[in-house]
């Protein structure tokens, strides 16, 4: 695994924000907040998968290009 990139962090950032307002919104009683919370963690996910499939395109197309130099 490379080097994670800036949607990578940006998700894990809003999937843990996400899990706190949820958890939050559980204990408090307040509904709002904890569907707000559950719907920023599932876009954190998303946004993760995006960012990981983005650095493994980069990474496959550098590895072809170092076989190619070769």
């Amino acid at each position: 695994m490379g080097i994670p990139n800036k949607d990578e962090i940006q998700g894990k950032w809003e999937q843990a924000k996400g899990a706190v307002k949820d958890k939050l919104g559980e204990v408090t009683g307040n509904r709002q907040l904890e569907e707000e919370g559950e719907a920023e963690h599932a876009q954190g996910e998303a946004r993760e998968g995006v960012g990981e499939a983005r650095r493994k395109v980069g990474e496959t197309i550098k590895d072809i290009g170092d076989k190619i130099g070769r």
